[in-house]
């Protein structure tokens, strides 16, 4: 009779360590594949770019100042500022300055030069252009011949040529 109850208590023992062996295998296997699921990383990379300006054009429209005379009357400038970007561009003001004082075949004119001219400086612009023309007329710029109490014959049938700066 030993010897059946040895090989009961045999059978008994090695169900209960298959009970209690095979949901424990189970139970690692299942944690670690959960765990290394949950834990998973990675990297990657990605680009971007940003745009760029391409300068305004800044042009003269409306009917020229004429007929200034020393000490005249101050005469409006109006100009246009194209943007040729698709997009959006800031300006913060738009610059008038006499360039040069010519003859009308474009040759400089001795004893009269841009010194002998003021220029009022327009309003300023401060502001996101978008594609386009944009006119500014009035433009708050305005021109006038210096009286410098001597003769100015010499600036007599003159073109005074104007550069429109955009900043």
């Amino acid at each position: 009779m030993a010897a059946k109850s040895s090989v009961a208590q045999r059978r008994r023992s090695r169900r209960r360590a298959a009970l209690v062996l095979i949901p424990t295998v189970a139970g690692v296997f299942i944690a670690g594949t959960a765990f290394a699921y949950w834990t998973t990383s990675g990297a990657g990379t990605g680009t971007s770019a940003t745009g760029t300006s391409t300068a305004v054009t800044v042009t003269q429209i409306g009917t020229p100042p004429s007929g200034l005379t020393p000490g005249g009357a101050d005469q409006p400038l109006a100009f246009r500022v194209n943007n040729s970007q698709t997009t959006s561009q800031y300006v913060s003001a738009v610059r008038v300055d006499v360039a040069s004082v010519t003859t009308g075949g474009g040759a400089p004119v001795p004893g009269c030069t841009s010194a002998d001219f003021a220029i009022t400086q327009p309003t300023a612009i401060n502001s996101d252009l978008t594609a386009g023309d944009h006119d500014y007329n009035p433009s708050g710029a305005l021109i006038h011949m210096i009286n410098r109490n001597v003769s100015q014959d010499a600036c007599k049938d003159v073109t005074v040529n104007l550069s429109f700066t955009a900043s």
